[in-house]
């Protein structure tokens, strides 16, 4: 029984010494001097050229602070993507043992000593380095030889504009690691499939897949094209499994379920969990609180929570109320009147009402309050037991400090001609009677019989007289307005928008009926003994763009919900004015941008975003040599010219894309090429690796928000892999002779050693670790609209 113990356990294992090569070479280039500079690579750092001041941009600064917020467990939104990167980089600052506290919008600010700074980038260098060894695997499960897999991970190492991302605080490095983790699980998983399929390896590659994708949709919303594009390829794979006669029907579908688990229903538990993870990291209130609807901002530690918790939760007449507008743009505000009235005449010659002016005031204040009012009786008070206000009902809603009924009227708005002043009613003794009963329309009830609640329900209120809406039309009024934002009353014909919806925030249950009583009451804060808390589910939503226009809702029908989401983070426009180093999609690929990270306060030494220009314009032009020989080999395919051959009709010693060997075989043109060789290789290399760089590059043009150079780094990373690819093609299928392969890689040697040079040549602004000489600096400026600064003493 016990005889296993007379031999010995003896464990084998397949080391790949070329991974582990380069894994250490990606580590060196990575990690060395990583926490150098020791001082924010930022926005807003000081530059000197002459005796002028100039601007640096990107910034270490824009995901320090959000490591402080998690530090110090206080909400923040940040509307460029999801919030797993931003816990990635605090992470490394939890275990540097950073307590969030620095200021990191100080100009020019040198950590201070309780900043980890190598802690905090560790996590970017780490998936920077791990790309490297990536970028050999994928090639290698491609089918590709290891002299083409090699050649792919040296060119990532050397590319000096991933070093340097890689090397500070920021999540580009992190969002192509998960780009190719992705990318190299599927391969991994699909060559399994040939062999073993539903193996433990087959579902732990698959499953990996899964959740690399949502990894990278995690970090930016920008992985969402990576992971598209691994769907599609799923996709064609999962069609051509479909037809496969040798198959089951229950094995078939067997197949189909787990991808779809996999691919769909795994992404979509971990994006949730993202969020979910984050909500309980950040329970406290901050400063993006107001940008929050009202129950959101109750449901955090302190802030609003500390004024609504305990309020009375269902409204009834003679509550004291203030209504904040549920869209929030262009700024968040409430319901607001003062003593000032609308102007005789406007600017444009348009007469008004000469009404108390009803506006949208962005600040707390006491005249933001309004007590609901039973048409039918005089009190302003609560009674015992108190009467809730149900959907449907009609009330008047009566300004607190001055006692007027709020009132619209067939009288133009100041700002919008096409829609109704609103405004509290002043009799003036003239053939205008007030207008002032208001139905209450609950949007989100769940009966026609609900009753209105505080900070839950959102509601709009329309005009009975009129049928207008009570609605913000966002513009700002005019001094005599004392710049606050314009109310109107809207047709319901002219459709539903957010802007006409409201919710109470603050309530409070009237109990005097008289105005200076009242006054006081107002001025005071109440607290009940109520609590509620707002659902994961409500608060998740609230943190997608679920604000959709028309165009929106045509769009969402022919995208899936979670990538209609994504697109509209991505392509929202900037709210910044221009910067001074944003650029165009078409500037990146000549390379004609770079961006200044630091400068040294003392010397010339510089960090510069700039690429290996050998690398962008070999992998520029590698794209192109691939659209054309594919398009090429496509048209003689259609005469039957199979230039490439097909799998199975390559030599048959070779049952997959991964078995190669020494020796060689003949295509139908004579031309010997390497075992495994085929059609489905180089189309599929193509997929991955051109339609990577398509995916991740072209959307841009599409994109109305601030771009920068760092945004075509994941594109360029396919670019690279396919480079490799496509030397190898030549080398193998086109050049014809062994005289023309070995002076073809005698080119190819040469063509890496410029690389190099070029690499070498870059590296002190990739390092930032050598001061330069102006001649020396005026000598890296082989652009005039490369940005390389030159002090002047």
């Amino acid at each position: 029984m016990l005889g296993f113990l007379k031999r010995p356990v003896v464990v084998t294992a397949d080391i790949n010494l070329n991974v582990v090569a380069l894994t250490a070479v990606g580590l060196l280039s990575r990690l060395w001097h990583l926490a150098y500079p020791r001082a924010v690579v930022r926005d807003d750092c000081w530059q000197y050229y002459g005796a002028v001041p100039l601007w640096l941009t990107f910034d270490e600064v824009y995901y320090g602070q959000y490591i402080s917020f998690y530090m110090k467990r206080i909400f923040f939104l940040d509307g460029s993507g999801p919030p797993f990167g931003h816990m990635l980089l605090a992470l490394g600052g939890y275990l540097g043992g950073f307590d969030g506290n620095f200021l990191w919008n100080r100009i020019g600010a040198e950590y201070s000593s309780n900043v980890p700074v190598w802690s905090l980038r560790l996590l970017p260098a780490l998936t920077g380095a791990f790309s490297i060894p990536m970028a050999y695997q994928i090639l290698l499960e491609l089918g590709f030889s290891h002299c083409a897999a090699m050649g792919a991970a040296l060119l990532m190492l050397i590319e000096n504009a991933l070093i340097t991302q890689s090397r500070l605080m920021l999540l580009e490095s992190v969002l192509i690691f998960f780009n190719l983790l992705a990318v190299l699980s599927y391969l991994k998983f699909s060559n399994s499939q040939k062999h073993r399929p539903f193996s433990l390896s087959w579902w732990f590659w698959l499953m990996l897949t899964g959740v690399a994708c949502s990894c990278a949709v995690g970090v930016k919303y920008m992985g969402i094209f990576t992971y598209l594009l691994v769907l599609a390829v799923a996709s064609v794979h999962a069609w051509h499994l479909i037809g496969d006669q040798t198959l089951s029907n229950v094995c078939v579908l067997c197949h189909l379920l787990a991808r779809a688990a996999a691919l769909l229903v795994i992404p979509t538990l971990m994006y949730l969990l993202f969020f979910y993870v984050h909500l309980i990291l950040v329970y406290r209130s901050g400063p993006h609180d107001q940008i929050m609807s009202s129950a959101f901002q109750a449901s955090l530690e302190g802030g609003l929570a500390r004024i609504t918790q305990g309020q009375p939760l269902e409204v009834a007449y003679g509550s004291q109320v203030t209504l904040k507008n549920v869209f929030g743009k262009p700024v968040p505000c409430w319901l607001h009147s003062h003593q000032s009235t609308y102007p005789m005449i406007y600017e444009n010659g348009r007469g008004s009402s000469h009404q108390q002016q009803v506006t949208c005031y962005p600040f707390k204040d006491v005249n933001n309050w309004w007590i609901v009012k039973d048409p039918g009786r005089h009190q302003l008070v609560v009674n015992n037991p108190p009467r809730p206000v149900r959907h449907g009902d009609v009330v008047q809603l009566v300004h607190g400090m001055t006692t007027r009924f709020l009132n619209t009227h067939d009288v133009a708005a100041p700002l919008s001609p096409h829609s109704q002043e609103v405004s509290c009613y002043v009799d003036y003794n003239i053939s205008m009677p007030s207008q002032n009963l208001w139905r209450l329309d609950i949007v989100n009830r769940e009966s026609d019989t609900e009753v209105w609640k505080t900070i839950l329900s959102e509601v709009r209120l329309v005009h009975v007289n009129t049928s207008a809406v009570l609605k913000l039309s966002g513009a700002h009024l005019p001094d005599w307005g004392f710049q606050q934002l314009e109310v109107v009353g809207e047709k319901l014909s002219r459709g539903y928008h957010e802007s006409m919806v409201w919710n109470v925030e603050e309530h409070r249950y009237g109990k005097s009926q008289e105005q200076k009583e009242r006054e006081l009451e107002l001025h005071s804060p109440a607290q009940m003994d109520v609590s509620r808390n707002l659902s994961f589910m409500a608060r998740f939503l609230e943190l997608q763009p679920l604000r959709l226009s028309k165009d929106d809702v045509r769009l969402a029908t022919r995208l899936q919900p979670l990538a209609f989401l994504q697109w509209r983070m991505l392509t929202a426009k900037s709210d910044d004015s221009e910067h001074k180093y944003s650029s165009s999609p078409l500037d990146w690929v000549t390379l004609d941008t770079s961006i200044a990270y630091w400068l040294h306060p003392r010397t010339s030494a510089q960090i510069h975003l700039l690429g290996n220009i050998v690398i962008w314009a070999s992998a520029s032009l590698a794209m192109v040599v691939y659209v054309l020989l594919f398009f090429w080999y496509l048209l003689r395919r259609r005469r039957s010219i199979c230039d490439i051959p097909e799998e199975t009709k390559c030599c048959r010693c070779i049952p997959t894309l991964l078995e190669a060997s020494s020796g060689k075989c003949k295509d139908q043109a004579g031309i010997a090429v390497t075992p495994g060789y085929s059609w489905l290789r180089w189309v599929l290399a193509g997929a991955l690796c051109a339609g990577g760089w398509a995916v991740n590059y072209l959307p841009f043009f599409m994109m109305e928000k601030t771009l920068f150079l760092y945004h075509y780094l994941p594109a360029l990373t396919f670019q690279i892999l396919l480079l490799p690819v496509v030397l190898q093609h030549v080398s193998d299928h086109l050049c014809r002779s062994q005289l023309l392969r070995s002076l073809f890689s005698a080119l190819v040697v040469a063509w890496y050693s410029c690389a190099c040079h070029v690499f070498n040549t870059l590296r002190p602004l990739t390092y930032g670790d050598k001061s330069l000489s102006p001649s020396e600096l005026k000598a890296l400026r082989w652009k005039d609209s490369w940005d390389i600064l030159i002090r002047k003493h």
